[in-house]
């Protein structure tokens, strides 16, 4: 495939030296573009735009127009999986996901496996391999994963939850069946991210929204264990270099050390933890993502550029960031104030880059 133009935030995770800080954001394809609720709207619905491999890549690269990112990431939803099971996903407006089927019995548990990635869930390396190629080598391309336990609380739940009252009770009440739960999904997600990186990603996340809901020993043993035993089954070089892995657990700043241990190359921080903070708890294990708050871009440009001079102060002159919201950029943003953030990022990171 081409050679990279641009590889600074394949180097900046693997904690190699930089000219500036890569920046990308999460959700950066998204609602807070025109273009992309234009592309929507010729879609017809979300699973639609999802599932078609050339829509998929038109939002994808609708940001890198835009903004001088230095990743893309691959267009989809973190329910791919479950809806490949034969949940029955549907999405309604201003409710978010749902399940015609949630998975709450013994027999629901035993009639989970993994789908087939080439077949239930072959549109996404389809996307996957239009997009890479449409880059051209411009820059590197995100797969992701929802986390095996965060994947859980949609199917267990039916759906989006304030309490997660279903899988609690059963984490407490049937632990087992739980697990086996979790088992098939973390077989299914290290399966679905390597058939990613074979369709050409180069580097991949696990997003675990919902890790941070649980208590520490109930994080370790639910949440955090299957994530490791992804990372342990992931493909980790591919077309003659390594491919990183970044692991993100939302209101988990509490449990850095742990994570580090697991083997990810990179740990995304949400905003409630400070990044040099942050590394000095798990100093050069790890390249650090994140992790401003994405409501500072409600802010006009001079708050912007601050608050990105403080995160760029706080980390300091070391190897191994790479900047990005500390979650998913806000659908009401203004698209102009995105710009101001990354130029920001690229213009006041260079003083923390010794050049060779």
């Amino acid at each position: 495939m081409t050679a990279l133009k641009n590889d600074r935030f394949l180097r900046a995770l693997l904690r190699q030296p930089v000219d500036v800080t890569p920046v990308w954001m999460m959700r950066q394809a998204g609602r807070y573009l025109p273009e992309y609720r234009a592309t929507r709207a010729d879609a017809g619905d979300f699973l639609s735009l999802c599932k078609n491999a050339d829509f998929a890549c038109e939002v994808t690269l609708q940001p890198l127009r835009r903004y001088e990112l230095d990743a893309a990431i691959l267009f989809s939803d973190i329910l791919t999986i479950p809806d490949a099971m034969g949940l029955g996903l549907y999405f309604e407006t201003g409710e978010g996901p749902k399940f015609e089927r949630p998975v709450r019995t013994e027999a629901d548990v035993d009639a989970l496996s993994v789908p087939d990635m080439n077949d239930d869930l072959g549109y996404v390396m389809n996307a996957v391999s239009t997009i890479r190629n449409a880059l051209n080598g411009d820059v590197p391309l995100i797969g992701f994963s929802g986390s095996p336990w965060t994947l859980a609380t949609y199917m267990i739940e039916g759906g989006s939850s304030k309490d997660f009252r279903h899988i609690k009770a059963m984490m407490y009440k049937s632990p087992a069946l739980l697990h086996q739960v979790l088992t098939v999904l973390a077989d299914a997600v290290t399966a679905y991210l390597n058939a990613q990186i074979a369709a050409g990603a180069q580097a991949v996340q696990i997003f675990d929204t919902w890790g941070g809901v649980l208590s520490g020993p109930c994080y370790q043993t639910f949440s955090l264990h299957y994530m490791q035993r992804i990372v342990q089954g992931l493909t980790r070089q591919a077309e003659g270099r390594q491919v990183p892995v970044i692991m993100f657990t939302k209101n988990g700043g509490q449990w850095l050390q742990s994570m580090a241990a697991t083997g990810a190359d990179a740990l995304g921080l949400d905003w409630t933890t400070e990044i040099g903070h942050a590394r000095d708890q798990v100093g050069d294990q790890v390249a650090l993502q994140g992790n401003m708050d994405p409501s500072v871009l409600y802010a006009d440009a001079p708050v912007i550029e601050a608050e990105v001079g403080r995160i760029l102060a706080d980390f300091g002159a070391h190897d191994g960031h790479v900047f990005n919201l500390g979650h998913g950029i806000h659908q009401f943003v203004d698209p102009e104030s995105a710009k101001i953030f990354v130029d920001a990022v690229h213009e006041q990171s260079a003083q923390y880059h010794a050049q060779s």
